[in-house]
């Protein structure tokens, strides 16, 4: 091994250059289940265009270098560009999702990954195209690509044992060279612990600093565990909350009706979907498209209903663990919380539903600046501890859950509630917000 070093060297960079291309793929595919497969398929037109050879074609097309990234980003901003990014958009009546997230090397991936499908037979049993499901592709878009690091240490490792066996040989042509004897079955132990004798302050040092961040990565990494920030699953029918909840207006309790009266918001039925359905077909072929899965699953056939209806398995979005208690009606009802300090603005939400970053729940007027990871732990207790639920005597809130406590604290211990209202506030950490039974079972 050690007389090859220079194979090992290129086989080990080559393997590496592999699994960054494996790599890639692997993020392109994640990424075209969670922001493309809603309206977009690799081999088949459907919302949107086929996207397989989709480079290519507006290469040949004419458009301007780079032009289809800027599309993917902002088609507007890219149809004011260029000349061809214009006419593309004005093929299909619907606007396409823009995704200013995304960077170019995250777009690339997703066309490449789009490009190594291959188009299945008619009637075969091979790939198909068609949007990720929690069934089908819910493991892949959560995929963990942590062995690829694992790979690439043992590739380094034995890097090292190499150029450490160059070094040994050398060092002995050295010795034998200047006639100092060598021990020549010392093994790569024996020679490291004199090493290290000989060096013990630098290798004291340096343990404790390798100890220290092996301490502060694990730490961190354990910090990480449940943090779903961004998280959008695909599901089976587009739902933009923009047109709905902004455009027409529409109260988020009109669909989430259990919202202030039950600890879940609840997911709509599709006869609530049909309430306004039944006269909204669509003013263009693609949404005619669209809207065709809600009367589908509700069993309508443009005039009456079939009774043969078709269930909409939604995908979760918002999944907290099974020992964790929220109830959306504590919070909405008795707490004031508006949606959109959780949720974001869902009037501007083109996109399916998606756990929104705490950096955009900031920027939200009225919202409460937060600093912890949307959904976990910390994210909960620091609003419970910066949400005033009062400004001043809590039965200035004329509610009779809080006029209960406003009269207890009164009558108990009025120093306490004096104290509460120093900072001109009443908190939910006050109020026994931060005890442990409030959210766990």
């Amino acid at each position: 091994m050690f007389r090859s070093f220079n194979k090992w060297c290129f086989g080990a960079i080559a393997f590496l250059l592999f699994a960054g291309t494996f790599d890639a793929q692997a993020q392109g595919e994640g990424l075209f289940k969670s922001k493309c497969a809603t309206c977009h398929q690799p081999h088949k037109d459907g919302t949107g265009p086929k996207l397989f050879g989709v480079r290519e074609k507006w290469t040949s097309g004419g458009a301007k270098e780079g032009s289809i990234i800027k599309w993917v980003n902002n088609w507007q901003a890219a149809a004011a560009s260029d000349p061809y990014a214009e006419a593309v958009s004005k093929v299909k009546p619907t606007a396409m999702n823009a995704f200013p997230d995304l960077t170019e090397e995250q777009i690339v991936s997703i066309f490449d990954w789009v490009d190594t499908q291959v188009e299945a037979p008619a009637g075969g049993d091979g790939p198909t195209d068609g949007p990720a499901t929690m069934t089908d592709a819910g493991a892949e878009e959560e995929a963990d690509f942590s062995w690829i690091w694992i790979v690439m240490g043992v590739v380094f490792f034995t890097i090292i044992l190499a150029v450490g066996g160059v070094r040994r040989q050398l060092k002995s042509a050295i010795n034998e060279r200047d006639g100092v004897d060598t021990k020549e079955d010392a093994s790569y132990a024996e020679e490291f612990r004199t090493w290290a004798w000989k060096n013990k302050i630098y290798v004291g040092i340096g343990s404790l600093v390798l100890v220290l961040t092996l301490l502060v990565t694990g730490i961190q990494g354990l910090g990480n565990i449940g943090v779903v920030e961004a998280y959008q699953p695909s599901q089976p029918i587009e739902f933009p909350h923009s047109v709905h909840a902004g455009v027409n207006g529409i109260d988020c309790r009109y669909c989430h009706n259990s919202v202030t009266k039950s600890k879940s918001a609840s997911l709509p039925t599709v006869n609530v979907c049909m309430n306004c359905h039944k006269q909204i077909n669509g003013r263009d072929a693609a949404q005619q498209e669209k809207i065709k899965a809600v009367y589908e699953a509700a069993g309508w056939d443009g005039s009456q209903y079939t009774g043969k209806s078709k269930p909409i398995v939604w995908n979760k979005v918002h999944v907290l663990p099974d020992h964790v208690y929220f109830n959306h009606s504590q919070h909405v009802t008795v707490g004031g919380i508006d949606c959109k300090q959780c949720h974001g603005d869902m009037k501007t939400q083109k996109e399916t539903a998606r756990v929104v970053p705490v950096e955009e729940l900031n920027k939200i007027e009225g919202n409460v600046v937060l600093t912890k990871p949307t959904l976990t732990m910390g994210w909960c207790i620091e609003c419970h501890q910066e949400k005033g639920i009062a400004d001043g005597p809590l039965n200035g809130k004329k509610d009779g859950y809080y006029d209960e406590i406003h009269k207890r604290l009164l009558n108990n211990d009025k120093t306490l509630y004096n104290k509460y209202l120093e900072d001109g506030k009443v908190s939910v950490k006050e109020l026994g917000g931060w005890e442990c039974a409030k959210c766990h079972y």
